[in-house]
């Protein structure tokens, strides 16, 4: 008898320093209201042009020398706002960020100046050569129309007056290299600040991508969001920034997801476009009959550009689709396709031809497909 209580209490024992093993090597991941309490070994750091390379006190250290706000902090001198924003001149990379180590970038915050759809933000993990991330900055965070709309969501949240913030959640192992490039043919300049952590990585944990693409004005009244994605991984984000060239309702076209080896079907099909994005019969509010805005958690009609009778001709929208609560997730490999359908005569649906632009956001395991060419300087244009 008494062995068996002192083999229960070395159990017990066990399990509890089990227990307080697993507590204190919570490695700072995951975030959620739940576990904001726990400790951990995680280092917090952040990039800025304050602090180019992250490094432990060396925060606002620039001189008046080195710095872009000189003028303004010639009376004040070093640590005094002297260095908050960086130029970047017509055709050239500015490098943001250049991680060494082993975490996850948490949140990025960043208000560009210039031509939105002119200034690409490229993601680099590990020992890549070819990004995983290659998208215009105004449409990775939802402004693919180049002007301002409040977005309020969990992955991404605009602000006014230009304030993008991002907080998807970007693990690497080895490194992380996040780059501007201007291809304007004027200068712009660049707040910004990238939020990490150097922490231990799950095993399980997979790589942010995001891929931009645009079809003006779609062929055969389909668009391709995304294809050819090689590998295991989860589909996690859709943003459409669309522009209608004809008159009437213009979403009835289905999504649909091909995985796995599906060739002329799919294995998820959607009902319509304002379906998929969690909304219904068009979008109208059933009093001012107008098309009506919308911005949650998850999901979003963020919007609604309509004609002025001068020059802005065309009805846009912008929508956005976050797979956080379901994501979809594919062993081999994905392909997206949604119908560009809008109403004729007679109840009959009509092949649209509209001008479709898309970010999609997906984790998956490396190498990724390499990605198609981004298109050039005048196709990227908002016309």
């Amino acid at each position: 008898m008494l062995m068996k209580k002192i083999t229960s209490l070395m159990a017990l024992s066990f399990l509890a320093a089990s227990v307080m093993a697993q507590s204190s090597n919570f490695n700072g991941l995951e975030m959620n209201l739940g576990n904001l309490s726990r400790l951990s070994n995680a280092k917090t750091r952040s990039i800025c042009a304050e602090n180019p390379t992250g490094e432990p006190g060396k925060g606002g250290a620039a001189t008046l020398e080195q710095g872009s706000a000189r003028n303004a902090a010639r009376d004040l001198g070093q640590g005094w706002k002297v260095n908050p924003f960086v130029v970047i001149e017509p055709g050239q990379t500015y490098t943001m960020a250049e991680i060494t180590g082993s975490g996850a970038v948490q949140h990025i915050w960043i208000t560009p100046t210039g031509n939105w759809r002119y200034s690409i933000l490229r993601f680099y993990w590990d020992d890549e050569k070819e990004p995983s991330i290659e998208v215009p900055v105004g449409d990775f965070f939802g402004m693919g129309w180049g002007e301002y709309a409040h977005l309020n969501s969990m992955a991404v949240t605009v602000n006014p007056g230009s304030a993008f913030n991002c907080y998807w959640s970007m693990p690497f192992r080895k490194k992380c290299k996040i780059t501007m490039e201007n291809i304007a043919a004027e200068k712009m300049t660049l707040y910004y600040q990238v939020d990490y952590t150097l922490t231990d990585v799950p095993a399980d944990a997979a790589y942010l991508h995001a891929q931009f693409r645009r079809s003006n004005p779609t062929k055969g009244s389909l668009f391709t969001l995304i294809d050819g994605v090689k590998g295991k991984g989860q589909y996690v984000g859709t943003y459409l920034a669309w522009g209608v060239n004809n008159n009437g309702w213009w979403g009835e076209g289905e999504i649909k997801f091909f995985m796995d080896g599906d060739t002329k079907f799919p294995t998820i099909a959607g009902t319509g476009t304002e379906d998929y994005f969690c909304g219904s019969y068009n979008f109208e509010n059933r009093k001012t009959h107008q098309y009506q805005e919308f911005s949650t958690a998850y999901t979003g009609l963020h919007q609604v550009i309509r004609p002025d009778g001068v020059y802005t001709s065309q009805q846009r929208f912008g929508l956005y689709r976050w797979h956080i609560m379901d994501p979809i997730r594919f062993e081999k490999d994905l392909k997206v396709t949604i119908q560009d359908l809008g109403w004729r005569s007679e109840g009959r649906y009509l092949p649209q031809q509209s001008d479709i632009s898309a970010v999609v956001y997906w984790y998956q395991t490396e190498p990724h497909a390499p990605f198609p060419k981004l298109p050039a300087k005048n196709d990227l244009e908002v016309n």
